[in-house]
């Protein structure tokens, strides 16, 4: 079970290290990405026999960081039209 989540872990990894064209392909990678730490760290938690207090504090900051990554994104398309890395420069900001 754990190498399942391991190797999706991995994909996910490989799938964000290889879309650099549109910020909501790489924010989605990212969201894969916490969703399977989520459940490995819900599953390791639940193995053990600890309390998941820690998950629900680990998926608030995750619920957090999502509305930031899609902030980010809705004020990009609103300057620049759409959510292309090459269409803006860091010069401009």
């Amino acid at each position: 079970m754990y190498i399942f989540f391991m190797l999706m872990f991995l994909f996910s990894c490989l799938t964000f290290i290889s879309s650099r064209k549109h910020l909501l392909c790489t924010l989605l990678s990212l969201e894969f990405m916490v969703l399977i730490l989520f459940s490995i760290m819900l599953l390791y938690l639940s193995f053990m026999s600890f309390e998941g207090y820690f998950s629900m504090f680990f998926l608030s900051f995750c619920v957090c960081e999502g509305v930031l990554g899609l902030s980010i994104l809705v004020s990009m398309i609103r300057t620049h039209g759409n959510d292309y890395f090459q269409s803006f420069s860091v010069l401009q900001c």
